[in-house]
């Protein structure tokens, strides 16, 4: 290996590296909000980039379908515990937002959707898709189990994941799809050249991290996220409902999972399938920073990328082990250095 191939791999590990960070400050966001292990994390990358490819290519998305439907679907449970608990007054909102608004953006969709739509315009029609699923998964799926153990929650998370993985099979197709890259032509630093593509990954990637260090350091809705984060109990003895700030929570990880997917869309092939295991990378890094740091989970992926890019080159058929080992010394050396902290009663 030259020097010239050891910094294209470097520029390739650190665009990886970019999109699993986002992806492991994700999981370690739901994790320290809501105590759910979010496996699906990687299916919101896939929605985002197959969305995304669909209606570059002309095609209305079947993401519209699975907007409604789990709208409807979370508006029924919300019908049925609002009839248990006598709440009739969170009906209108409940209906605002699982039914007013999928359907709204399921016919904007389908109304500008076409082979002339601006590539900034599809973006928006992206993310109007695929976030709202962030909340109406936490409805269906977490919220009634909010009080339960970390291994029940783990549990409905794969079930979760094994279930929108064969729904995004459905809606999407085997195929899989790419999409152009945003910035065409490359950047001469005079000892390597870097694409602009990924200039624009990394620079969006550096721009989403300041924008949630921000949210969570200079918004009323950020710090009631890190209060619930530090202590349930006390978030609720105060006033901050656990409920909303799951839901946010999940509003904020299905926006950082379309976001991840529609930057590496130009960069490789995305089937059906791909996000789990890109999730399952950031979930290292998420692994690294003990899924309690934001700063050395974002490291961690960035050496997750670096290693998967040079692991490539000396052993492509083996990256992959190579990178999922990584999780155990990492384990090890954190069990042997952490002091065992009781669940809350």
């Amino acid at each position: 290996m030259d020097a010239t191939i050891a910094l294209i791999l470097a520029q390739d590990g650190i665009v990886n590296g970019a999109i699993y960070a986002l992806l492991g400050m994700a999981l370690v966001l739901v994790f320290a909000v809501t105590r759910v292990i979010f496996i699906p994390q990687g299916e919101f990358v896939a929605f985002g980039a197959l969305t995304l490819a669909m209606l570059v290519n002309g095609q209305v998305p079947g993401t519209i379908w699975l907007l409604l439907l789990a709208g409807l679907a979370a508006f029924l449970i919300e019908l049925v515990s609002a009839r248990r608990n006598g709440r009739a007054g969170t009906l209108l909102r409940a209906a605002a937002g699982y039914l007013l608004l999928p359907a709204a953006a399921a016919g904007l969709t389908a109304l500008l959707a076409g082979p002339g739509t601006p590539l900034v315009l599809n973006i928006l029609l992206t993310l109007l898709l695929v976030v709202p699923l962030g909340p109406m998964l936490y409805r269906m799926a977490y919220r009634p189990l909010a009080e339960a153990p970390v291994l029940v929650l783990l549990i409905v998370s794969v079930a979760v994941h094994f279930a929108l993985m064969g729904i995004a099979l459905v809606f999407f197709g085997a195929e899989g799809w790419r999409t152009p890259p945003f910035v065409e032509g490359n950047i001469d630093l005079g000892f390597t050249l870097v694409s602009g593509q990924s200039l624009f990954v990394v620079g969006t990637a550096l721009l989403l991290i300041v924008a949630l260090y921000l949210f969570f350091e200079r918004t009323l809705y950020g710090r009631a996220l890190r209060a619930t984060a530090v202590n349930r109990r006390g978030a609720q003895l105060v006033g901050i409902s656990t409920s909303v700030s799951g839901s946010l929570t999940f509003t904020l990880a299905a926006l950082i999972g379309a976001l991840s997917g529609m930057l590496i869309a130009p960069v490789t092939t995305i089937y059906y399938d791909t996000g789990f295991l890109i999730g399952l990378k950031g979930f290292v890094g998420a692994i690294i920073g003990g899924l309690v740091s934001y700063p050395v989970a974002a490291a961690g992926a960035v050496l997750v990328g670096l290693l998967e890019a040079y692991a490539s080159f000396w052993a492509s058929a083996y990256k992959e082990v190579i990178v999922f080992t990584l999780i155990i010394p990492v384990l090890l050396w954190r069990s042997l250095t952490s002091r065992h902290i009781e669940d809350e009663e």
